[in-house]
């Protein structure tokens, strides 16, 4: 009996030849593609290595982790008008010219000019969040635009499905849009429930084959966008999804310290624009996403609104954030779930705490998904003793995405600083300068630094020569987190 999947073996060796042959074109496919692309030398070479010296399974690992094709995206974005923008934000007298100016490379990453005339709050925690957010949809007269990387049915989601459906019934447009993989356990009941009710439902990856049936080539590019928009006129951008969990009522994470931030005004239109792109991108439905006669400008607060993606160009959100963070001269607070970096913003860290910056890391304490949990201890670690402080948050877990540099700019959006979020995920932030939102943002940090502990270079070097080995070894896959 032993030898017979030995025999089975010899038997069918012209099927096994065919499958090597298969996948040695394949791996070389991928090697000439990885050469034509390449943005790093250091990840390309890990590739090729990687691809001639273990062809089988390299070439399928490389098809869900390093083939990125977003061609059609591009052509999305031309149909959106998205290059003409700028142009329309002037004639209609939205744009801020001072603060765009002062700010070139935010405003050219996201083919956006600050836009003046908004007003914005910060909504601390999901019940603050939701309450805004179904307020928000119950005024909703024309449209409503939802995108969300996790979509529950629990009771959060079945009090959001009931609001969307009442909404539908009253003649008002609703659009969802979830993530594949984010939102894999959402039932099928859930999502014909809202189509029977007239609400417009679709996933980020629906109208690709390759990946649905053949794949999964692109399940390693995730819409990670959080993001509502009601008849264009105001928007919540921010860290929550839609689950209990970013409710607290999860016991395995407690209190869910989490941010959105609700905005009214031109930004909120502008925020519409992200939604249009993507929905065009995983429906095929083309929607018009032309910019209405008369704006209402409800504050004086400028905001920019920032998509980015793979489907970028250049690495738009590395560029953005390189860009703010080499700005600092006194202060750079970051706030992140996930900190894996990588080495552009490792060296543009260093430089600012190397310029006398106060360069603070606030990271979870718990964990959520262990090996990011772990690389982001390792990388955070390591940079304590070069003069950055790294704070651990204690009243739960830690959720939100913030960034201050200064008294000067502010981000609030839905970018972890990692390598993900960086250059794999489509995500969205929004960039503030008032200093109405400044001081806000100051005060909502200084409380959540007041419920962390610091971690100093005495508790690192206290740590088992066991635990700093894993904690490197999860680092190896810091490209892909």
């Amino acid at each position: 009996m032993s030898g017979a999947p030995l025999a089975v073996f010899f038997e069918h060796l012209d099927i096994v030849a065919w499958f090597l042959a298969a996948n040695f074109l394949l791996a070389a496919a991928c090697a000439i593609r990885e050469v034509m692309n390449s943005r790093t030398s250091q990840g390309s070479i890990a590739w090729l290595l990687s691809l001639i010296m273990l062809p089988f399974p390299t070439a399928f690992l490389y098809l869900i982790f390093g083939w990125k094709l977003f061609d059609d995206y591009d052509t999305v974005q031309t149909h959106s008008g998205r290059r003409a923008r700028a142009e329309q934000a002037a004639a209609l007298k939205l744009t801020d010219p001072e603060t765009t100016s002062q700010w070139p490379v935010l405003a050219n990453v996201a083919q956006m000019p600050f836009l003046r005339g908004n007003d914005a709050e910060l909504l601390i925690d999901g019940e603050a969040t939701f309450a805004s957010i179904f307020a928000g949809i119950r005024r909703a007269q024309d449209y409503i635009l939802i995108q969300f990387y996790i979509i529950r049915d629990d009771r959060l989601g079945q009090q959001l499905a009931e609001l969307l459906i009442e909404r539908a019934r009253a003649g008002v447009t609703v659009r969802i849009l979830y993530d594949d993989v984010g939102s894999n356990g959402l039932p099928l009941a859930y999502l014909q429930r809202l189509r029977d009710a007239g609400v417009q439902v679709a996933s980020f990856n629906q109208r690709h084959p390759f990946l649905r049936i053949y794949g999964p080539t692109r399940i390693n590019y995730r819409s990670h966008r959080k993001v509502v928009s009601v008849d264009g006129k105001e928007a919540w951008v921010g860290g929550h999804n839609v689950g209990v969990e970013y409710l607290g009522e999860d016991p395995r994470f407690g209190h869910w310290r989490d941010t959105q931030v609700h905005v009214t005004g031109p930004a909120a239109l502008a925020v519409s624009l992200v939604f249009r792109e993507d929905w065009e991108w995983a429906t095929g439905e083309r929607l018009v996403a032309t910019m209405p006669d008369d704006v209402e400008m409800p504050g004086d607060q400028p905001v920019l609104v920032m998509p980015t993606g793979p489907a970028d160009k250049l690495e738009g959100c590395a560029i953005a954030f390189t860009e703010v963070i080499a700005r600092a001269r006194k202060r750079l607070w970051i706030v992140s779930p996930y900190f894996v970096p990588g080495l552009d913003v490792q060296t543009a860290l260093y430089a600012a705490a190397l310029r006398g910056v106060e360069v603070r890391l606030l990271l979870p304490k718990k964990p959520d998904h262990i090996l990011v949990w772990l690389a982001s201890n390792s990388h955070a670690d390591q940079m304590i003793g070069h003069g950055i402080s790294v704070y651990r948050y204690l009243a739960g877990f830690l959720h939100e995405k913030i960034i201050l540099v200064d008294d000067t700019i502010a981000g609030v959006g839905t970018v972890n600083f990692d390598n993900r979020s960086f250059t794999i995920n489509f995500e969205c932030t929004l960039w503030f300068t008032h200093p109405d939102m400044i001081a806000a943002v100051d005060r909502m940090l200084d409380a959540d630094f007041a419920a962390s502990h610091e971690t100093r270079l005495e508790d690192v070097r206290a740590q088992s020569w066991l635990q700093r080995f894993i904690g490197h070894a999860a680092r190896l896959f810091s490209p892909i987190l």
